[in-house]
């Protein structure tokens, strides 16, 4: 009896666990955002849409930033301000030829963002999830870069 009531403690215990972290559902390509990749982390979270003209510009600049910053504990997101899904999603992630990964599933509650009626909007939050800085309009590579160093403090 000690046993199973054991397992079923280990496997309950695992499942509470397991729920730790936020879900960010997946990305456009469909593939599972795994909440490591998001959590503790600092992020460069991008709204951007098909229509936007200054989002167009700024794309190249977010694929750099996104280059230069791998390897370090920050990650670039963009996030599809129609809120498109799935194929159309992917097609317009395509179109706009981002290299980053575009959640399809919005985080504004999880890191309490503001609703941004203009675009670009680029929020950069801290490792504990805190938005330290709202960027309206296009960005650089530098700008965000040199933010990023004065927010982390190096």
């Amino acid at each position: 009896m000690a046993r199973q009531w054991a397992a079923a403690l280990a496997i309950f215990m695992s499942l509470l666990l397991g729920g730790c972290g936020n879900d960010y559902g997946v990305d456009q390509y469909g593939q599972k955002v795994a909440a490591e990749r998001l959590d503790k982390q600092w992020l460069v979270l991008n709204y951007w849409a098909e229509w936007c003209g200054p989002c167009r510009t700024e794309i190249p600049e977010l694929n750099a930033l996104n280059e230069q910053l791998k390897g370090q504990s920050v990650s670039v997101f963009g996030v599809n301000f129609d809120n498109v899904q799935g194929e159309e999603l992917k097609a317009a992630s395509e179109k706009l030829g981002i290299k980053f990964s575009v959640l399809a599933q919005n985080p504004a509650q999880i890191f309490d963002l503001p609703r941004s009626e203009a675009l670009p909007v680029t929020y950069i939050i801290d490792d504990k999830g805190k938005v330290r800085e709202q960027l309206l309009g296009e960005q650089t590579a530098a700008g965000v870069l040199e933010r990023l160093q004065v927010l982390r403090g190096h």
